[in-house]
């Protein structure tokens, strides 16, 4: 587990100072810089859905108020989940898959690409894998007859994650549909479907009143488009591989399809994979709410069942040289003496699923009644008066030799494959491969040019051109966020729209004057500073904001761009007036009438 916790830490903290918040990073870093009241003020109109994000960004940015801090709870967020990740492997095969996975979980270049934002959905990431693991064990504990009596209580935990979790991102409550999958291929009975459904019901139940809330303000995300085949297509390969072309991506495809036979692995991690985006997908053909980040999450799933896969392809190259570690007299394989192994001596997951087709721990190379006989009554043996002598040593093997940590004497034979040096350099190859393969993307990925815009780099600009007391629009409202997230650059500007700032009004980037108030205004000026989405002036697009239409209206229909510097959606220009303004406009004098005779 520590390993790709540290190597996921290593890569969210390379480039991580690049500078430059984008649109949403600014939204985060404004709200968050407000006051508690301001924020629970604002979330009443807007943002709900972030609102336990916001609140513990206040108090992340009350120590250090820059970029770095604000993206540094993802970045510890996508090292908890690639942990968390090994984790689940670990104890659903063994500690060989739970370093693959969480491994290729920390190298996925989508992983490093949300570790780096301030926003919520890498701490989602490791909620949902926290809670998934939580799962496993009570479902393990379940089937320990000793432990269930504490069954009940292993599950409180496991809601109150969740509950958490769907506060942090309400669409996080699909994750129950595919910890229901899992629990209905393991055929587990009536107790453990009353008791995860008792925590998933008070999870549920704490994210009602916000699932309300979050439903009047649904008009923020209209701007999402109904998927298409290209969208699914780019989730997919932004999930199964960490190259999203080429050998590597059906390496990665190869291996998630032969993980498929994991038994127990399989049955958390393929739900875990496909049921939150599958739902979310559908769902979104009649009501448009998909965006990979939302459903960022259910990536886990790919690595455990690409390590899996590699597991078993290991394990078949071992069993095609099994004809040279059989002994030979007997005929039968050598093996360096019965060894359990943690997984091995851990209680199962209930159910049908209990087996498969990935066995754990040295089950590969000891019979499967070894366990049982070494336990069981020797013959000659009183059982009432205590065990006979013991019986006297069998003569040595010619091909032993004693082993100096047991005692005992072993065959000299190689050691099986799964156990070699090869194996661990397989891993290294396989995990460093396609990270060198995708090193120019993850390289271009810490360019703050990388993201949707850069608001550091328009405001230094306006920082430059802008003169004391320039005038300045906004178009629409929403990009004030440049100016309130790097606010130096435009402390001597005016605003020529703005009536009261978002902090006061318990809005996001304030409340603006009336569409009259604003012509006036714009009616004495000759020229004017827009900082406006790149793909406005001219357009089609006819605002819902009577405000923003006036300012589409007067700037389109009286001025004339003479310069502008453009960064992905956002753009600063200067506007020029093609007429004198109208208080310049001397009227034309009104000649006299002719006089009657």
């Amino acid at each position: 587990m520590v390993v790709p916790v540290v190597v996921m830490l290593a890569l969210g903290l390379w480039g991580l100072d690049r500078g430059g918040m984008w649109g949403d990073e600014g939204v985060t870093f404004l709200v968050g810089r407000r006051t508690v009241p301001q924020i629970w003020r604002l979330l009443h109109g807007v943002d709900a859905v972030h609102g336990l994000y916001y609140l513990f960004l206040h108090a992340v940015l009350a120590v250090r108020p820059d970029e770095v801090a604000l993206r540094l709870p993802s970045v510890c967020g996508a090292a908890a989940t690639a942990g968390l990740v090994a984790a689940l492997g670990v104890r659903l095969v063994r500690p060989r898959v739970g370093l693959w996975a969480g491994l290729l979980y920390a190298i996925t270049p989508l992983t490093g690409h949300y570790a780096q934002e301030g926003r919520s959905y890498a701490l989602v990431a490791a909620g949902v894998a926290g809670a998934t693991l939580l799962l496993v064990r009570a479902l393990e504990k379940q089937s320990a007859p000793e432990k269930r009596m504490r069954t009940r209580r292993s599950w409180w935990p496991y809601g109150a994650v969740l509950a958490v979790t769907f506060l942090l991102h309400e669409f996080a409550v699909l994750v129950l549909c595919a910890h229901a999958l899992t629990l209905a291929a393991a055929r587990v009975p009536r107790a453990v479907w009353a008791g995860w459904g008792r925590a998933a019901g008070v999870a549920v139940g704490v994210l009602l009143p916000l699932a309300w809330v979050s439903q009047r303000q649904s008009g923020q995300v209209a701007w999402l488009r109904v998927p298409d085949r290209d969208t699914t297509e780019r989730l997919a390969r932004g999930f199964l591989a960490v190259a999203p072309t080429g050998v590597v991506l059906w390496t990665a495809v190869l291996l998630i399809l032969l993980g498929l036979g994991a038994g127990r692995l399989a049955s958390v991690a393929l739900p875990l994979l496909v049921v939150p985006p599958v739902i979310l997908l559908t769902v979104s053909q009649f009501r448009p709410l998909f965006h990979e980040r939302y459903v960022l999450y259910a990536l886990a799933g790919a690595p455990l069942l690409a390590a899996a896969g590699a597991d078993w392809l290991v394990g078949a190259v071992g069993r095609l040289r099994l004809g040279d570690l059989l002994h030979p007299e007997t005929g039968r394989a050598v093996t360096r003496g019965t060894r359990v192994t943690g997984a091995e001596s851990r209680p199962q997951l209930v159910g049908a699923l209990t087996t498969g087709a990935h066995r754990s721990g040295a089950d590969r190379t000891t019979p499967a009644g070894a366990g049982a006989a070494s336990h069981a009554p020797r013959p000659g043996a009183d059982r009432t008066t205590g065990p006979a002598s013991p019986p006297p040593p069998r003569p040595p093997r010619p091909d032993t030799h004693p082993t100096p940590h047991s005692g005992t004497r072993t065959p000299t034979a190689r050691r099986p494959l799964h156990r070699t040096p090869l194996v661990t350099l397989a891993g290294v190859l396989a995990v460093a491969v396609p990270f060198l393969h995708g090193l120019p993307a993850y390289r271009n990925d810490r360019s703050a040019a990388h993201r949707p815009e850069n608001l550091a780099a328009v405001s230094a600009l306006a920082g430059r051109e802008l003169r004391p007391g320039d005038p300045v629009l906004f178009l629409p409202s929403f990009w004030r966020v440049t100016a309130l997230a790097y606010p130096g650059p435009f402390a001597g500007a005016r605003d020529l729209a703005l009536a009261e700032s978002g902090a006061r009004s318990g809005t996001l980037s304030g409340r603006e004057v009336a569409p009259g108030e604003l012509r006036r205004r714009l009616a004495g000026v000759d020229r004017v500073w827009i900082v406006a989405q790149s793909n406005l002036l001219p357009s089609r697009w006819v605002p819902g904001d009577p405000v923003d239409r006036v300012k589409l209206d007067v700037v389109d229909g009286e001025f004339a761009c003479r310069r502008q510097f453009v960064s992905g959606r956002v753009k600063l220009a200067l506007y020029i007036r093609r007429t004198p303004p109208q208080y310049m406009v001397m009227p034309a004098p009104v000649p006299p009438s002719p006089a009657r005779p």
